[in-house]
């Protein structure tokens, strides 16, 4: 089912989300479902239980390619439950990014390019992978939102922040 995102400025958007215990129930698989058509519907390449009101530490992505990020590498579809993220180098890269919680902007943002994370499965199997360049950009953004933050709070030069058709104009951009 596609559900409703949240909006920046939601305080239920604010707040540290709840680690998962119940691997495999009905309610966690359809939490997932319900996260995969949504952010299928709104073409992101990820999302977070927290954009749909669920305060649990539950984040889906992937990307075979996406017209926002040409040339990005491809994203495998993960879904990862209660990640834990350990910078592997402290060199930054910056890129653009969007949210769907923040529809219709776009942001300038620093994000470690090499990164290890790990977490679990729908099942409960465990999942432990680098990743660098735009991944490690995708994995961090999602995991953002389980702690509350919202790209725009990373953002370190706010000239480098706007609304898409100020930024890239004549461009067709989605929100994520």
């Amino acid at each position: 089912m596609i559900r409703d995102v949240l909006k920046m400025g939601d305080p239920r958007l604010l707040r540290v989300a709840e680690p998962v215990s119940d691997f495999g129930s009905p309610h966690l698989r359809a939490l997932i479902e319900d996260m995969l058509d949504t952010m299928a519907a709104r073409d992101g390449a990820g999302i977070a239980a927290p954009q749909i009101g669920v305060n649990l530490r539950v984040v889906i992505f992937g990307v075979e390619s996406h017209p926002n990020y040409p040339g990005a590498e491809p994203v495998p579809q993960t879904v990862l439950i209660n990640p834990v993220i350990e910078v592997l180098s402290p060199l930054e890269q910056e890129g653009w990014e969007g949210c769907l919680s923040v529809p219709g902007m776009r942001g300038w943002v620093p994000r470690f390019g090499h990164i290890r994370y790990r977490g679990a499965d729908a099942q409960g199997k465990p999942i432990d992978r680098t990743a660098t360049d735009f991944h490690a950009r995708v994995v961090q953004h999602e995991c953002d939102h389980l702690d509350g933050i919202l790209y725009p709070q990373r953002i370190r030069d706010l000239t480098r922040f706007g609304f898409i058709e100020a930024l890239f104009p004549g461009q067709k951009l989605s929100d994520d």
